[in-house]
């Protein structure tokens, strides 16, 4: 009788307890998968920019998540305009483009930190390292893994006179790297406090949420990061607000100057911002367009709403933000201009989407950008830009840096994976960066074939969206494509390969 009862009870009760059984496993995996999700920092910033003195304004709330595995008593900043200051150790810009980068002469800025407080109290920060570069705030309770803490931070920033990233000209005012920005906490690393370097781009961010309030003189035109939310004109004054989600970096750039034009590609709006009586603006949006379409359709779908290309005051060929890139407007070759519009594009998949540290390893995001940018080419014949002859291009151009450095040096270092401090001048970096970058993937794509090439970039892309990918990751993805291609660009980055 007893065993024919709790078989009984079995019978009735079994589907219950399946169910019961199954929903803690789902809720276990689910706060699992959650808690394993990166909860993204938040930027609030509130600007005002006062184009009578080059000064900016700004007072920004910053939400951090500690994502990691440890605890903080400090958070650390980057200040990247304190690198523009009088006395900064490191120049902004190499001696070779001095003049072009200055043409009225050494002009300076820097950013003031006014207060930080967290809530409605102060708290103690300090401004250090080697170029005053970086910004430690001292939290009133230790952050615990999971935690998340606010910081309220005000600041006054001087613009240069200077065509950078950073800074005013004739025609421009380009305001990129301006803020205080969260340092990338790594495990067993520690935050990263790389400093300013003239060769290349030295930066190193995790993708944000911004809402970001922009004031300023309704004489001016605007391109920025992030879509617009909303425009209030008053008084002379444009108050627009823009929000940006799963971003690296935010940037605006105004001028008296603009001429825009758009046009809409795949749900995406391209607008390419040249100057008034520019008379290239439609060929210049064609191409942003055609570079837009072609790598959606070869590398995977751009995440974001709409992408500005700016023609502006910079001293070199172009410069890659979120939603947004800079055109030297020094640039007269049409060719040419279309080739750094392209590239910049290129780079909203690789550092845009694709993070890296673009400090210590460059070649990532520059190796892969000027790479697709031989791709776009190959995928667009009415160019006139043909994929063996840019390859053969690359090819002397490597050789020849190598025969000229050999005979002033003794040797060359043909190292690609190394931080922008360690390459000696400007031609190294650019050689072992973008060229000896350029024949390493070629390299790889001859070893595993085009159609696997660009299913290993399809697979990069959808497997470090919006996070970072570092040299062992990318690596390894070639090679589950095609035994081998992991020696090859191990021999590329140590400088043993020999270029023929």
């Amino acid at each position: 009788m007893e065993k024919r009862i709790n078989k009984k009870i079995i019978k009735i009760y079994l589907p219950l307890i399946i169910i019961f059984a199954l929903i803690i496993i789902i809720s276990l995996l689910f706060i699992s998968c959650e808690k394993d999700e990166p909860r993204l920092t938040q930027y609030d910033m509130d600007l005002m920019f006062d184009d009578e003195k080059f000064m900016l304004e700004g007072k920004e709330v910053v939400k951090y998540y500690n994502n990691s595995d440890n605890a903080f008593k400090i958070l650390y900043f980057h200040l990247y305009p304190n690198a523009f200051r009088e006395g900064a150790k490191n120049p902004v810009i190499s001696q070779t483009h001095e003049k072009e980068g200055y043409p009225n002469g050494k002009s300076y800025g820097g950013i003031k930190i006014n207060g930080v407080k967290s809530g409605d109290e102060e708290i103690e920060f300090n401004v250090e390292g080697e170029d005053e570069n970086i910004l430690a705030v001292s939290l009133k309770d230790e952050l615990f893994p999971g935690e998340n803490v606010e910081i309220g931070i005000d600041f006054s920033i001087q613009l240069p006179n200077i065509n950078h990233r950073f800074g005013y000209g004739e025609n421009t005012i380009n305001c990129g790297n301006f803020y205080p920005i969260v340092c990338v906490y790594e495990e067993n690393v520690g935050f990263s406090k790389s400093l300013y370097h003239s060769n290349g781009d030295p930066f190193y961010s995790e993708v944000a949420n911004y809402n970001v309030n922009i004031e300023f003189d309704s004489k001016f035109e605007i391109a920025s990061t992030g879509d617009l939310i909303s425009s209030e004109n008053s008084e002379n004054l444009i108050k627009n607000q823009y929000k940006a989600s799963n971003v690296r970096d935010f940037c605006f750039v105004l001028s008296q100057k603009f001429n825009f034009v758009q046009e809409e590609v795949d749900d995406i709006v391209v607008s390419y911002y040249g100057y008034n009586n520019d008379e290239n603006l439609n060929e210049c949006l064609k191409t942003s367009v055609d570079a837009i379409k072609t790598f959606n359709d070869m590398i995977g779908k751009y995440p974001y709403k709409q992408i500005s290309v700016v023609k502006s005051n910079f001293v070199y060929g172009g410069m890659e933000f979120p939603n947004l890139v800079l055109i030297s407007d020094k640039i007269e070759e049409q060719s040419e201009f279309n080739y750094v519009i392209v590239h910049e594009i290129a780079h909203q998949w690789w550092y845009g989407v694709v993070g890296d540290d673009e400090y210590n390893h460059a070649w990532i995001d520059e190796g892969l950008a000027e790479y697709s940018t031989l791709l776009f080419y190959e995928e667009n014949g009415s160019y006139n830009e043909k994929y063996p002859q840019l390859i053969s291009a690359a090819t002397k151009s490597y050789k020849l840096f190598e025969d000229v450095y050999k005979k002033i040096n003794g040797k060359v270092d043909g190292r690609m994976d190394r931080p922008l401090c360690d390459f000696a001048t400007e031609p190294e970096y650019t050689q072992c960066t973008y060229t000896k970058s350029v024949l390493m993937f070629d390299s790889v794509r001859e070893l595993i074939g085009k159609n696997k090439f660009e299913k290993a970039m399809q697979k990069i892309y959808k497997d470090y969206k919006f996070k970072i990918i570092n040299r062992a990751q990318l690596t390894a993805v070639f090679e589950k494509f095609g035994t081998g291609a992991e020696k090859v660009i191990d021999s590329y980055l140590e400088g043993k390969v020999i270029i023929m």
